[in-house]
């Protein structure tokens, strides 16, 4: 998700559309407001949230550092109207990560963030789960080097999974992640959906199901089948098999007769 902080309506809705049609919640802010949220948000939402960008606002670096003191993973990224060096040294100062001149288009924006955070965590472009590489770029993974199509709601889940691997995640990290924090008029259990067709295009590819699920626990992803127990695996014996091992058992008490 990114939040986009700007004193104008028509900016902050432009860009959450923008955003939107690249595949990526996002929304808006007003100045005013952003401070106090971005103070009072809670650790679970403040971690779904990938981006800040700064428009046109007053003491743009007071709410850097805000946002710096509450994540150190969020990137940020200011838009100026015009150049001007000691406002760009400032902002950097502030926490800033980049400040990119307007116009800018979302895409762009979107590229800017993948490779801060990538900067940050020492991520490469994509990471291999398994017989998977999941890209963070925006493409559809591979299995053994074929590409699978994934719808980009499916793609943006895959993702936050492969980002959080070896951790479970619930509904909710996973809806906000993909939808947003204020989607309000869309329902949390759209999750269970997503996650349901793309357990199916996954085992359809894979020949297993990559993610497990517990409930009240949330989703996990496996990079390699789950192994069965050992009395599943070997399968229901034969009448033949039945009447060897009896055979062997009776030879043995026969040579070891108990006393």
């Amino acid at each position: 998700m990114i939040v986009v902080v700007d004193e104008r309506p028509t900016v902050t809705e432009g860009y959450a559309s923008w955003f939107d049609k690249e595949g990526v919640s996002a929304c808006g802010l007003a100045p005013c407001e952003f401070e106090g949220w971005v103070r009072a948000i809670s650790e679970a939402d403040i971690r779904s949230i990938e981006a800040f960008v700064l428009g046109t606002c007053d003491n743009r670096g007071g709410l850097a550092r805000a946002i710096r003191h509450r994540s150190s993973l969020a990137a940020i990224i200011a838009m100026n109207e015009n150049r001007s060096l000691e406002e760009t040294l400032d902002l950097f100062a502030a926490g800033v990560d980049d400040v990119v001149r307007k116009p800018i288009h979302a895409r762009e924006i979107i590229a800017r963030v993948k490779a801060i955070r990538r900067r940050a965590s020492g991520q490469a472009d994509y990471t291999d789960v398994g017989d998977m590489r999941v890209f963070f770029d925006g493409r559809d993974p591979e299995i053994n080097g074929e590409v699978l199509q994934l719808p980009r709601r499916e793609r943006r889940i895959l993702e936050h999974l492969v980002a959080n691997r070896g951790c479970r995640i619930n509904k909710t990290q996973i809806f906000n992640s993909v939808y947003g924090l204020f989607s309000e008029d869309i329902d949390e259990n759209v999750v269970e959906s997503h996650i349901s067709k793309l357990r199916k295009r996954l085992r359809h590819r894979l020949g297993y199901d990559p993610i497990d699920s517990k409930r009240y626990l949330g989703y996990r992803l496996m990079a390699e089948a789950p192994t069965e127990k050992a009395g599943a695996a070997r399968g229901p014996s034969s009448p033949a098999q039945d009447a060897d091992a009896l055979l062997a058992r009776s030879e043995h008490f026969a040579k070891d007769p108990v006393v």
